[in-house]
């Protein structure tokens, strides 16, 4: 056993941990440091696997901003997980089934013959070989269709979003900017004109 082969498995068993931690340690905040921890673990196998944008878009995207505005809605919302630990037991036959078709369609990709692992190992580059060049030559002619299919889903997710959270709730004071660009100078301000006093 090669030296990268043992860090791919030190690492594989490093990322399993974090990922069952995530669903199973009871604390939120844990949750999203072994959250953390499992995105770093991804990012050192993209490394392993001469991906070094996609590593590195992990790590700066990810943990340096979607993690930490989830740390911050969790430790500011202050969420009650209590009710959302009832229905655990109800849905774990349907995530164990959707776990299991996820091992196999893994187990089917990485035993392929075009994954490149049963038929040797990956294939070096040249030193100056850039693997964006050729990530974004790929995703936009090869893979044009996905990649614009999963645009419009992240859009109609952000519309998602912010309708859901558009709603008006009551004994909240509300800025309307159409009122504030509209406001004028004689409708804020009151020139008053006082006589001088004099001096007894």
């Amino acid at each position: 056993m090669g030296f990268e082969k043992f860090l791919f498995y030190v690492f594989a068993i490093v990322l399993v941990f974090a990922s069952v931690r995530v669903i199973t340690v009871r604390n939120p905040v844990h949750a999203a440091l072994f959250l953390v921890l499992a995105f770093f673990t991804s990012a050192a196998l993209w490394l392993l696997l001469q991906a070094e944008f996609l590593a590195i878009a992990l790590v700066l995207v990810y943990v340096g901003a979607v993690m930490v505005l989830f740390l911050f809605v969790v430790m500011m919302l202050d969420i009650n997980v209590a009710p959302l630990r009832e229905g655990f037991i109800r849905n774990a036959p349907l995530g164990i089934a959707v776990a299991t078709i996820i091992v196999i369609e893994m187990a089917l990709v990485l035993t392929s013959d075009r994954s490149g692992l049963v038929s040797g190992a990956l294939q070096n580059y040249a030193a100056d070989h850039s693997n964006t060049k050729e990530l974004g030559s790929v995703m936009y002619t090869l893979y044009a269709y996905p990649f614009e299919i999963a645009a419009l889903i992240l859009l109609v997710a952000i519309v998602a979003a912010i309708g859901l959270t558009m709603r008006r709730r009551q004994g909240v004071r509300y800025v309307d900017p159409a009122e504030q660009v509209a406001v004028r100078r004689e409708g804020r301000v009151r020139l008053v004109n006082l006589a001088a006093e004099k001096k007894s």
